[in-house]
This record gives structure tokens, sequence and C-alpha cells, in this order.
């Protein structure tokens, strides 16, 4: 669109603001919503329409779009999303009870998701469709034909897990009020906002650093690959470290990893690609954590919120859990975008060493040091295996066990 980085910033930043009255409310629905299909499945239905509509305004734009038809259209995109993500993933958090089978659930979810980020690269790579354009019309319309079938097979073939019926359901709120209430809860999303700020900003400058600091922009498709295909194969090694010292250990030593897989980068120069690939398959391998064990942790909390308050909802938690992660790359999109064009950095021209040297500390630096307070919220996180199969045990007392349709 022609956009500057400031603009676009911002842009993202707002969209982002929409969310946190949109995805709670999204959350609370498809905890509370009874039809005679269920209750995650109706959200994601009404999904479909308003994603594929969103996508095609956002990557087939029209000639002199500004920055309203952008905020437009990717509010209609990050609203679809909401409407598939917050269900989903509270139906994940659903179909297990045991503290080492809901990593699994969510090694298996998220290799997947990698997997087709790892196919958008490839596909039109192999089909020798090149040009950022190019490639976003045909990842649009790929989204467009598999969006059908996979979320046909989602709603015929995964059973959904019955809701108890229960005579007080607090409004959104006090749903919120007591949600909030929840300490774990709390320290848990607010490592999980400052590791999404860690995790954004690399991703929002990884092409800038390609382009000007190793000066090898062509380069930058096979860097992303060897990241996500690590953070692919990643994911059993950490739910084995899990299932041996506790998710929130595990996680805390894959985001130390991750620490010092970054701070290499301070010393790289224009031509380093070989040292920078070798970062990318470090960085990778602790993206395999930061996408499999938070969200199993997740469920955890999840758990002590049925307990005190008598009521499901994993479908809020997980709106405040996605609110974060969306806050967290619109912040590092806002942080990133917003500090290089305070500096005065070009995407497209030629930089100073100053510049440069701005652009390498968001890249790496910020990150590490975000990641060190998240360590310090998350290391004596006090739900461990032992926990959880207290509370679960008191939740079967009370006879509030999700019993599968």
């Amino acid at each position: 669109m022609g956009l500057d980085l400031a603009t676009v910033g911002l842009v993202l930043t707002l969209v982002r603001l929409t969310d946190v009255v949109v995805d709670p409310a999204i959350g609370r629905l498809s905890d509370r919503w009874r039809t005679r299909i269920g209750r995650r499945r109706p959200p994601i239905l009404l999904a479909l329409p308003v994603g594929l509509a969103g996508g095609a305004a956002l990557f087939f734009p029209p000639a002199g779009a500004g920055p309203v038809w952008l905020f437009c259209a990717y509010a209609a995109l990050t609203l679809a999303w909401s409407l598939i993500a917050l269900p989903w993933q509270a139906w994940g958090a659903e179909l297990s009870d045991d503290y080492v089978e809901r990593t699994r659930i969510v090694s298996w979810r998220e290799s997947f998701t990698l997997v087709g980020i790892v196919l958008s690269a490839v596909i039109p790579a192999a089909f020798g469709l090149v040009g950022p354009a190019v490639t976003l019309h045909v990842l649009t319309a790929l989204c467009a034909v598999l969006t059908l079938p996979a979320v046909l097979a989602l709603l015929t073939l995964v059973s959904e897990p019955k809701q108890p019926v229960h005579h007080v359901e607090p409004g959104l709120r006090e749903a919120v009020r007591t949600a909030w209430a929840n300490l774990p809860f709390r320290r848990l999303l607010a490592a999980w906002a400052l590791n999404g700020v860690a995790n954004g900003l690399p991703a929002v400058l990884f092409l800038l650093l390609c382009r000007h600091l190793l000066q090898a922009p062509d380069q930058a498709g096979p860097l992303l690959l060897a990241f996500f295909a690590t953070g692919i194969v990643s994911v059993p090694l950490w739910a084995w470290v899990a299932r041996k010292i506790g998710k929130h250990r595990a996680w805390c030593w894959a985001m130390l990893w991750t620490c010092a897989a970054f701070l290499p980068v301070l010393a790289l120069g224009p031509g380093d690609t070989v040292a920078f690939f070798f970062i990318c398959l470090g960085t990778g391998a602790g993206l395999g954590a930061d996408l499999a064990l938070p969200p199993s942790m997740q469920a955890d909390v999840i758990d002590l919120d049925t307990l005190t308050h008598g009521e499901p909802r994993a479908g809020l938690f997980f709106a405040a859990w996605t609110m974060a992660q969306k806050s967290g790359n619109a912040l590092s999109a806002g942080i990133g975008f917003g500090v290089l064009g305070l500096v005065g950095f070009s995407a497209e021209g030629r930089n100073a060493p100053p510049q440069v040297e701005t652009l390498v500390l968001l890249y790496c630096l910020l990150p590490v040091v975000l990641k060190l307070t998240a360590i310090a919220l998350v290391w004596h996180f006090p739900i461990d295996a032992t926990e959880q199969r207290r509370i679960r045990s008191a939740l079967d007392a009370r006879k509030l066990e999700p019993v599968l349709t």
C-alpha cells in the first residue's frame, strides 16, 4: 500500500485496541452459547465469511488504499480469527484433564500450525511465484480453498465436551473481575504478554535485519524456513522436558536458551549470513516451548478457576490469553517501527550506523530483557503436576468434570 512504517505501526496498534472489547465478549459467548451443535462450533462457522472477506480486502487492496482501508480490512481479519481461535483453543483445553496429556494435545496442534507456516513459505517458491504481491495473492487463494474442508473436519470429527448446567451465570463484567482475581492466571498472562513482545520484535524486524544489517535480503526466505523447521522439531523435545521437570520450569529454560541464542546478533555485520543461520536454528529451538507449554499451563489455570467459581470458563480465559498475544504483536510493531521511525530509519534506502545499531538492539537486546522478566514471573509458578492433580481430584469430587458428547 506504500504506507510508512510509523503509520503501519499505529494502525496495527489501533486494531489491537478493539480486541479489548471484542475478544472477552467472544470468549464469554463461546462459554455460554448453548446450541444443538455445541458451544464452540457456532462462532467458528460465523468466522468463515468475515475472514474470507477481510483477507481478500487486505491482500487485494485497490489502487489508492490507505490507512483506513488497512484498518478496516485487518480488523475484519482479526475479528474472524478471534471467532475461530478462542473457541478452538478453549475446545482443546477441555479435551483432557491430565497434566501431561494437555501438553501433548497442544504440542500436536502447534506443530501442525508451524507446518502450515513452513508450507506457506515453500509452496509459492516451489511454483516460482515470487514478489510480495504475488505471494500474498497465492496464500490468500490457498486459505480460501483450504479453510472450508479444515473447518468442516474440525466440526464433524472432534468431540466437544458438554457444559454442565449452572443456575447462576454472571455477566461479562463480573466474569472478567473474578477471572482477574486468579493470581496464577495473572502471573502467567503477564509472562505470556512479555514473551509475546519479545518474540514479536524479531518477527516484525526480521526482513529489515536481513536487508540492512546482513545486506542479504534474498536469504530471508531460507533463514525463516530454518527457524520454523527447527521450531517444529523442538516441540516434542520440550514436551519431553516438561514431563521431567514441569511445564513452567521447561518454559523458563527454553526462554533462557533463546536469550543465549539471540545475543550473538550483536556481533554480526554485512555478509554474516552463515552465522545468522545458526542463530535462527538456536532461536527456533526455543520456539517449540513458547508454542506448546504456556497454553497447556493455561488449561491448568482454568481448572483452578473452575474449582473456585464452579463454572467452566475456558473461552473467557483464552480470550484474555489471545488479547495478550495480539497486544504483544501490536506493541512489537508499534515499538519496533515507531522507534525506527523516530531515529530516521529508512526501510528501503540506506541507513547510517546509528540507525542500523538501533535496529539490532530492538531485534535482540530488548527481547532478551523482556524474556528475562518473564522468566522471573514464571520460575516459581504455583501449579505443577502435583497441584494440578489435587485440583482435578477436588473437581471430580464435586462432579464438575466435563463429559464428552
